[in-house]
């Protein structure tokens, strides 16, 4: 990752964006998590349209199948690109992943209610709702992230 990010400080610096190479370095954290979040985010997006629209899949269970591709996804490269776990151990690993897909089931519920309140009983556009909830879920995701999954002291 870090070799990816100096050759795009490079570009940046070449075409006088030195400002922004600054403020991601600053945050770089926060920055892989939105950009793999962002990937997390298509991923999940991408998958819920397909079993719904395409595949005819009902609402709430689009909505699982989507969080299921995504969360195996976002375990995977928040582990080792963004939080930098340090977790080596198997016991250690284990704790990690049923900490990570616990607090990620804790946002899938707030996700589901509001996919099925805007979308089952409100007949709102899913595809808008869905972006919507992922807003939500995202800084969700994020905080418990950081102080409970990934955190320093593991």
């Amino acid at each position: 990752m870090e070799k990816i990010e100096e050759f795009f400080f490079k570009i940046l610096e070449k075409i006088k964006l030195k400002k922004l190479v600054d403020i991601y370095k600053a945050h770089i954290e926060v920055m892989r998590y939105l950009i793999f979040g962002a990937l997390t985010t298509v991923i999940n997006i991408l998958t819920y349209y397909i079993c719904l629209y395409v595949l005819h899949i009902p609402n709430l269970i689009s909505n699982i199948i989507a969080w299921i591709l995504s969360v195996i996804v976002a375990y995977l490269t928040n582990r080792k690109y963004v939080f930098d776990s340090k977790a080596e151990t198997p016991k250690a690993i284990i704790i990690e992943v049923i900490s990570f897909f616990a607090s990620r089931i804790a946002t899938l519920l707030i996700d589901e209610g509001i996919m099925y309140v805007t979308v089952d009983k409100l007949l709102w556009n899913g595809l808008l709702m869905k972006i919507i909830s992922n807003v939500i879920v995202i800084i969700l995701n994020f905080v418990l992230s950081k102080l409970v999954v990934f955190k320093k002291n593991n």
